[in-house]
């Protein structure tokens, strides 16, 4: 039984302790949050404790935290946990700059502790199959993949004043994703930006709609589409081609009923939300959190696969802004 504290009660941490409740292999010991509210109404749903961040992670009774605080916490929170030698799985990003990820990686290193970083698309059961085909290689070479990520409406623009921008906040999912799928890594980075409908995102210099075009060595070529509304819900493709064929995995549907009349075919609406279309990655995802745990295997997605990620957010927006195409370090 996996003893587990939670940093952080807020919309993630809330996701993370119903995966908990529901997996007999962990138990929710203690949470914590700034704001005691969040920490007692989310102790209270989950029979948990509430405590202080430092307290959680000193408890000799708890075995692993669960980071889902602010970004500006993580990598604190990280290298504690680290010195208390608790597992930690920890949401995206570990920090907005690449160079105090790679610091506190570094700093963690000697402690050996399992680090997990939240890209929980991967965990998606369509997306993960899909992954597991190229890796077989049932459409041969990939030769390039495309990647759709809309979500249904922007956020708060206090939100977006923390973010880090769309690359680094919401792209960074994506850009997690096609290093999974590609199997290789991305050498250069093209990126484009607009704000074209959402007066918080201009406001804070940031960008509502988005592409970036990542290539590999081998010249295998990635394109990635990014809104944050879209009119009909919850929008999330992926589409492969490679020397022998195609692979995709669609949008899912509140059903799978289709009708079709003299007007056309018509279908249910999308999932509307993050939440609804991804449960069933964030409950696999703590599952592969808890195996590595107790068999000592390295999680993925590890530390490392966090930074690189950071790295090609960092450099979509330098592409943004610039106009350049950006050529990574190998």
């Amino acid at each position: 039984m996996l003893r587990i504290g939670i940093l952080g009660c807020g919309r993630i941490g809330k996701v993370h302790a119903r995966s908990a409740m529901q997996n007999s292999r962990c138990k929710v010991m203690a949470v914590a949050d700034a704001h005691p509210q969040a920490a007692r109404a989310l102790a209270d749903g989950s029979g948990a404790r509430v405590q202080l961040a430092d307290e959680i992670i000193a408890s000799p009774d708890i075995d692993a935290v669960i980071i889902c605080s602010p970004t500006d916490t993580h990598a604190d929170y990280i290298e504690a946990a680290a010195r208390a030698g608790k597992a930690t799985l920890c949401e995206k990003p570990v920090d907005l700059s690449a160079d105090r990820i790679a610091a506190c990686l570094e700093r963690i290193a000697p402690a050996g502790i399992p680090l997990m970083i939240g890209f929980n698309r991967r965990f998606d059961p369509s997306f993960d199959q899909l992954q597991q085909q190229l890796r077989a290689g049932r459409i041969g070479d990939i030769e390039s993949v495309s990647i759709i990520s809309r979500d249904p409406a922007p956020p708060t623009a206090e939100y977006i004043r923390r973010s880090g921008g769309l690359f680094r906040d919401m792209m960074i999912h994506d850009f997690d994703l096609a290093r999974f799928l590609l199997g290789e890594e991305p050498v250069e980075v093209y990126a484009a930006g607009s704000a074209l409908f959402d007066k918080n995102v201009r406001a804070e210099g940031d960008v509502d709609t988005a592409a970036a075009l990542l290539k590999t060595a081998r010249g295998a070529i990635c394109q990635i589409s990014c809104s944050r509304r879209a009119s009909y819900g919850y929008d999330q493709r992926i589409e492969v081609h490679g020397a022998k064929g195609m692979l995709r995995a669609a949008n899912i549907h509140l059903t799978t009923v289709e009708c079709a009349d003299q007007s056309g075919f018509h279908t249910d609406p999308l999932l509307n939300f993050f939440l609804e279309r991804y449960m069933p990655a964030y409950q696999r995802e703590l599952d592969h959190f808890i195996d590595a745990v107790a068999s000592g295997a390295t999680p993925s997605p590890s530390g490392w696969d966090g930074l690189l990620a950071q790295r090609l957010a960092d450099a979509a927006t330098e592409s943004a802004r610039t106009g350049r195409s950006i050529k990574l370090e190998s």
